[in-house]
């Protein structure tokens, strides 16, 4: 039995702990430790079994017993605290972004180089049922070679503009996972971005210095091309699709919806909408990622998603805030240094 601590009680940490507690039978949650660790936060905790509740993240770091760390705070202390808890000798899954500074991410691999240990990055959508049948059937050729990569992620709700003031931005925090997902679906590393953008869902985000609505164009190495689009608002629920066209055909993936019912009569033919809330839509992947992490300590076996798999969005994510900046395709080896 793998004892592992969370770092960060907040929404995703939440997630980890209840999709560990329920969904992975050979980890343990035996800490979790939060700056505003509070009354209702100690009881949701001891309802789960974990029994070890701190305000202090080193009570988790110096717990021998603690073989993992899940590193699920605020996002500019990822990478402070994956070092420290690399240095501690544990292994570390970390929520993405790693960081949105490239040295601090480049420091990170550095540590996990050095020590060894265990280093996942938390793009769960990986490990979602829809995205991994596309990429199944991309690696066993069913497509052929692959030459456009289509992904659409809109939002059911803008977020408000003091996240967007500290979150990075929508290249940063929401369109990160779309980057790691063309890359995941394609096979290949990005090489140039275009990015074009504008504000058509809230004036408070463009006020605080972002957009909300966006289209990226990619250009892969293997010589296939992308297209991501972003809004965040779809008026509908979650909108989250991706296809792959290639030289012998094409696969795609619509909406999970809560049921397949479709209604027909004379009025028209309804359907139900997409599942309106990411934890509705992706619990699923919450859960599987964390069995792959800990399958990968007890067998000692490579991490699906490692720390470069961190590094790169976060090059794509910065490459289109370039290229939306300056008004031009922007190659990703302008930022590679």
């Amino acid at each position: 039995m793998i004892k592992l601590g969370i770092i960060g009680a907040g929404r995703i940490g939440k997630v980890h702990a209840e999709s560990i507690t329920k969904y992975v039978p050979n980890a343990e949650v035996k800490a979790i430790a939060d700056p505003f660790m509070n009354e209702a936060t100690k009881e949701w905790a001891k309802g789960l079994g974990i029994q070890n509740t701190y305000n202090d993240y080193n009570e988790v770091l110096n717990d021998p017993e603690i073989a993992a760390v899940l590193v699920c705070s605020s996002t500019n202390t990822h990478s402070q605290i994956s070092i420290e808890a690399l240095k501690a000798g544990k292994h570390v899954f970390c929520e993405k972004p790693i960081d949105h500074n490239l040295d601090r991410i480049k420091a990170v691999l550095a540590e996990v180089e050095r020590t060894g240990l265990k280093f996942q990055v938390g793009f769960n959508r990986r490990f979602d049922h829809n995205f991994k049948a596309i990429k199944d059937a991309v690696v066993a050729g069913k497509i052929g070679d692959p030459h456009i990569i289509r992904v659409t992620s809109r939002d059911p709700e803008a977020p408000p503009a003091e996240y967007v003031k500290v979150s990075g931005g929508i290249f940063l925090d929401m369109t990160i996972h779309d980057f790691d997902m063309v890359r995941f679906l394609s096979g290949s590393e990005v090489e140039e971005v275009y990015a074009a953008g504008t504000v058509l869902v809230d004036p408070a985000i463009g006020e605080a210095g972002d957009i909300d609505t966006a289209i990226i164009t990619l250009k892969f190495a293997n010589g296939a091309l992308g297209v991501i689009d972003n809004s965040r608002r779809a008026a509908y629920g979650y909108d989250q699709r991706a296809e792959v066209f290639g030289s012998k055909g094409a696969v795609a993936t619509g909406n999970d919806s809560p049921s397949t019912a479709v209604i027909s009569t004379e009025n028209g033919i309804v359907s139900e909408k997409p599942l309106y809330f990411f934890l509705e839509r992706y619990m699923q992947s919450f859960s599987q990622e964390m069995k792959e992490f800990v399958d990968a300590i007890v067998n000692d076996t490579e991490v699906p998603v490692n720390a470069m798999d961190g590094l790169k969005p976060v090059l794509i994510g910065l490459a289109a805030k370039k290229s939306l900046q300056e008004g031009r395709p922007v190659k990703i080896s302008e930022l590679e240094v």
